[in-house]
């Protein structure tokens, strides 16, 4: 009996030494999750036996039971490295289109040559599908989708509007807007400047002139030109080489009272290199716009359109929000950082890789967002570095080496005893 309760010891001292010895291995293992041995005794009494006078019979491994607290975080310069600072699993997929998703603490991922962002293993990141404003509209495991960055330059976006907010200078003098010419500054007051673009991205220029109208008290003649070409405005007055211009009308105060037409917008203007005729209408902020005695100052002035941009970098936020940045100023939101929490972390399979797989006893997935109810917040350009503590794991290493000793040292008596019995004469 001896022998065999203490091969059980010798058994559960070189499996507590692999457990140590493993996770020592995975000390520097990005997302690694300690492991510790836990062990049971072995009694073999029968029903009507005294337990008073019962031998125990050895140990047992009952579980090796991974400890899922949180490791500390290495910041990085890459911004698709992710960490999760609380509770939580990122949602991995091993394929495309495989639904039987595995789960990581490890964060170190890359974008591949379709332009996917995996880890180091191929498996797919998965997001939540949201709106513009970042808004998960479906945070469920099953409608999340893997991530892909935009491989392709941005869409562009043709200008349709264009926003000013200027002072006129109430003591210029009047001048008659039929004698406009565009080379000679004499024949108006003043003039401003905004680069716009056509449905195919390509820029133009687009310039207002304004004269202060001899045809009426406190109002402005508006000229629009398009790359240096002078365009109709909309139900304008008749002008300069008969193209049509507008009026901003101003009361006793100098403040905007209205402009004719209203609103002030050009005609069609045709474009000879493919894209589309661009018309443009100009909003005159009448919070903004006045006729004062000061020089001409534009206070605001902004377009709504933009040429074709390519991804220059990647934001995601504390909550799991990526937004895709383009060299043009526009931006866009990919999705949210899908994440999953089990009711029993410990009954969840081991895959290596730092992944784990879900199992009837870890119960199914929990699927939530990042910074949600029990949910941690995600760490861009940072890695959660291995829980495991050197100190303490040398230290149990030495004990389980001892424990292994001391079986090894209990079997021998075992023998000189056995010897002796044997040798009696």
């Amino acid at each position: 009996m001896a022998f065999n309760t203490s091969l059980s010891g010798l058994n559960a001292a070189s499996s507590d030494l692999d457990v140590t010895a493993h996770n020592i291995a995975n000390a520097s293992t990005t997302g690694f999750k300690r492991s510790r041995s836990e062990f049971a005794d072995i009694f073999a009494v029968s029903s009507f036996g005294r337990s008073q006078t019962a031998v125990g019979s050895g140990v047992l491994l009952n579980k090796t039971a991974q400890q899922f607290e949180q490791g500390n975080l290495d910041f990085t310069q890459n911004s698709l490295d992710l960490a999760i600072s609380g509770q939580g699993l990122f949602a991995l997929s091993p394929s495309l289109n495989d639904k039987d998703l595995v789960y990581s603490r490890a964060g170190a991922f890359s974008v591949d040559k379709e332009g996917y962002v995996v880890n180091s293993s191929g498996q797919y990141l998965r997001t939540f599908p949201t709106n513009e404003n970042g808004t998960a509209t479906a945070a469920s495991l099953n409608n999340s989708q893997p991530l892909r960055l935009p491989t392709s330059a941005g869409t562009p976006q043709a200008t349709s509007r264009i926003s000013i907010g200027a002072n006129l200078p109430s003591d210029t003098a009047a001048l008659d807007p039929v004698n406009l010419d565009l080379l000679d500054t004499s024949t108006y007051t003043a003039s401003t400047s905004e680069t716009v673009y056509d449905s195919l991205g390509n820029s133009h220029i687009s310039t207002l002139y304004f004269l202060k109208d001899t045809n009426g008290t406190n109002q402005w003649a508006v000229y629009h030109s398009l790359d240096g070409t002078l365009a109709n405005i909309n139900g304008g007055t008749a002008g300069a080489g008969g193209v049509q211009y507008g009026t901003l009308n101003f009361d006793a105060t100098g403040a905007l009272t209205g402009s004719t037409p209203d609103p002030l917008a050009t005609d069609s203007i045709a474009l000879n290199n493919g894209a589309n005729d661009i018309a443009l209408t100009l909003d005159f902020a009448a919070n903004n716009t006045t006729q004062v005695a000061s020089p001409f100052n534009v206070a605001a002035l902004n377009q709504d359109g933009f040429t074709s941009g390519r991804l220059t970098g990647l934001d995601i936020s504390k909550t799991g929000v990526i937004q895709a940045n383009y060299s043009n100023g526009q931006n866009s939101t990919l999705g949210k950082v899908a994440l999953a929490q089990f009711p029993n972390e410990q009954g969840l399979r081991q895959l290596g890789n730092n992944a784990w797989g879900e199992t009837v006893s870890s119960g199914s997935a929990l699927a939530g967002e990042a910074g949600v109810g029990s949910f941690g917040t995600i760490q861009t350009g940072a890695l959660e570095s291995s829980n495991v503590d050197l100190t303490a794991e040398l230290v149990h290493l030495i004990t389980a080496q001892r424990n292994f000793q001391a079986n090894a040292k209990a079997i021998e008596t075992a023998s000189t005893i056995t010897d002796t019995i044997i040798n009696i004469r």
